[in-house]
Order: structure tokens, then C-alpha cells, then sequence
């Protein structure tokens, strides 16, 4: 079965079934973004609770609202179905697929630190620093996994190699140290290294797009992730706008909700008499 960290990864993964069949399998999406909130605990039942109850506080009067008690995304349920399938057939085999993102490394963590008794039977497939050829006929590095053509994806499943002993032990072990740690955004700075920030790491970056003029947060929102280096979710993006109006270090107006719904400016400098 193949394991993926974003929605589009299965939709692009999915179309390169049809020019391999040797790739068709199940595939299974880790849904929640392991690179943002509090981890402490993340596999006991307090720690899940918790960080549902941090997801509820951030998309609180979105665009996302209420979505954390739909049951859309519940990962802890979804390892138990890769579980039980790898239980049931001796056979079956994992292959996980991680682009060189915050997002997917820090899923790769998460999933790796509960695979262990399945050694031998668990792949991955590294994306980083590899070129692929996009559908201009250029080389590029990819980001992400969807970044990838699906006809690419037959050079990709060449890359898969089981997991080592010694990153069985390694990797959950650092991600043992990460979550105790508990910071609250995870930065990928190469490889499998992940560098740990407070939670306000991105507001820097994003005050910088807002103006002395008028503009409403997702025009705001929409430059970050854009322009900016390092990006993460909208729905985290606009929380942090929100915190930013109830600390005053902002001007807003029209009711702060959606992030289409109001107006955001950089308040005036004071110039001292």
C-alpha cells in the first residue's frame, strides 16, 4: 500500500496507476499537519485530545470551523486500517512517499515511530534533492509530491528502499525529542533535520505583506504563499492574522471571521514631538 501527507498526492499518485499497473495499490493519506501544534503526548489519548482541542481553537470562526469534530480527519483511525491490513497479509508492504516538505517529514516521523514491529516490510521513497522533468521538458526539484507529472512516477518507485534498522531507531527517538520539546512550528532545514519555533515564527514574514492600506486577509494571506519562502497552511495563516488584530499590532475592519470577511492594514508610525 502507498502512504501519502497531502490530498493532491493521491489525486497525482492515483493517475500514475494508469500508465503502471505494478503501482496500483491502496493508497492511504495522513491528513493532519504534523509541522504545526502542540505534540506532547501525541499518542496518548490526553495528547490527541489536546491537540484536537488547539485545532479547534485555530480554526475557530474560519473558513474551517467545526471541521476537527467532523471526523474528516482522524489519523489515529487510519494507521489502525494500515495496521490491520499489514497484520492480516504477511505479505503486504508499506511504501511511504515524503517530498522535501516540513509537512510530509514531520508525517514521516508521526508514522515511522509505529511501524516498527513491521520492519522489513516498510519502504520509503525520498524525494529530496532528486530532479524529475515537468511537463515543459525541464528539470525541476520538487517540493511536493504533486509537483511531480504521474508519467515521472515510473522513474520514482525506483527510488524505494525498505527503512533501516538503524533509522528505526534513530528517527523515533528524534521524534520522541521533538515532541517533548513541544514548540509550536517545525521547519525543515534539509533532509530529515527539523528545526523547532515558537508558534508565532511565521508572523514576521506575514506582517510584511500587510500595508498602510486597506486589504482584505485572504489578498494578504494569498501574497505570503506565494512570494514567501517558507509557507504553511491558510487556515494557520489567518489564526495568526487574528492574533495579531487581538494584540492591537494591526488595524481591522468588518467582522473577523473568514479570512475574506475583513480588512487588515499596518498601523500608523508615531512620530515623537
Amino acid at each position: 500500500m502507498h502512504i501519502v501527507f497531502q490530498q493532491e498526492d493521491v489525486k497525482t499518485l492515483s493517475k500514475s496507476f494508469d500508465l503502471d499497473e505494478s503501482l496500483r495499490d491502496e493508497i492511504f493519506e495522513i491528513k493532519d499537519d504534523f509541522a504545526v501544534g502542540p505534540l506532547h503526548g501525541i499518542y496518548t489519548a490526553e495528547g490527541i485530545e489536546n491537540r484536537k482541542e488547539w485545532w479547534r481553537k485555530v480554526l475557530q470562526g474560519g473558513d474551517y470551523s467545526g471541521s476537527v469534530d467532523t471526523g474528516e480527519v482522524d489519523d489515529n483511525k487510519t494507521f489502525l486500517k494500515i495496521k490491520e491490513k499489514l497484520n492480516s497479509d504477511q505479505g503486504e508492504t508499506v511504501k511511504i512517499w515524503i517530498a522535501p516538505n516540513k509537512h510530509d517529514v514531520s508525517g514521516y516521523y508521526w508514522l515511522i515511530s509505529q511501524l516498527k514491529e513491521f520492519a522489513g516490510r516498510v519502504y520509503v521513497l525520498w524525494m529530496n534533492n532528486l530532479p524529475f522533468i515537468n511537463d515543459k521538458g525541464n528539470i525541476f526539484y520538487p517540493d511536493n509530491l504533486h509537483e511531480i507529472p504521474p508519467r515521472e512516477f515510473l522513474k520514482a518507485k525506483k527510488l524505494a528502499r525498505p527503512v533501516t534498522t538503524s533509522e528505526f531507531e534513530i528517527d523515533p527517538d528524534e521524534w520522541e525529542r521533538i515532541c517533548n520539546e513541544d514548540k509550536g512550528v517545525r521547519i525543515l532545514e534539509g533532509a530529515k533535520k527539523l528545526s523547532l519555533h515558537g508558534e508565532d515564527y511565521f508572523d514576521q514574514f506575514l506582517l510584511g505583506y500587510i500595508t498602510p492600506n486597506w486589504q482584505k486577509a485572504n489578498k494578504v494571506i494569498h501574497q505570503f504563499l506565494t512570494k514567501s519562502k517558507q509557507i504553511t497552511g491558510d487556515a494557520y495563516l489567518l489564526w495568526r492574522i487574528k492574533e495579531s488584530i487581538s494584540k492591537e499590532i494591526i488595524d481591522v475592519q468588518g467582522e473577523v471571521k473568514n479570512m475574506k470577511d475583513f480588512e487588515v492594514k499596518s498601523k500608523p508610525v508615531s512620530v515623537e514631538s
